[in-house]
């Protein structure tokens, strides 16, 4: 099962946008324009409320006790506090707006992360499922 966010982006591209606000050194003085920062952090604002959406609907089909099952639920409980946090306003600084981008781009990743091992998880339990399953007819 894909995400949902294929439909808006591809995980190609959101992980390009990743790997460009992860590159920014925030301590140093090359930091993007806050107005770019920003829309960046709107981006994987948006982004990550897909994804948060689409992995909280696979997280229904698994055993509530599992490893993977808590990994996505921890990862769901961070998701949902700090994607709906208030936006920064525009008179920020270039490094808060960096910072708070760089902050959601690894949420983001964080989420993919998750989605990603909660698919491979469900596709083992449908594996395990249908091997125990005896066809009609036989025996």
């Amino acid at each position: 099962m894909t995400t949902t966010v294929e439909k808006i982006h591809d995980d190609a591209e959101v992980l390009a946008l990743v790997a460009t606000a992860l590159s920014w050194d925030v301590h140093g003085t090359d930091l993007p324009a806050v107005e770019d920062a920003l829309s960046m952090a709107k981006e994987f604002t948006s982004y990550g409320r897909i994804i948060l959406d689409d992995l909280r609907t696979q997280c229904l089909n698994l055993v509530a006790d599992s490893d993977i099952a808590a990994i996505a639920h921890a990862t769901l409980g961070e998701a949902s506090r700090r994607l709906y946090l208030r936006p920064l306003a525009g008179s920020t600084s270039p490094r808060s707006a960096a910072q708070r981008a760089q902050n959601l781009a690894r949420l983001v990743q964080s989420l993919l992360r998750a989605v990603g091992q909660v698919s491979e998880a469900r596709a083992l339990i449908t594996r395990q499922q249908s091997a125990h399953t005896t066809p009609k007819g036989t025996q």
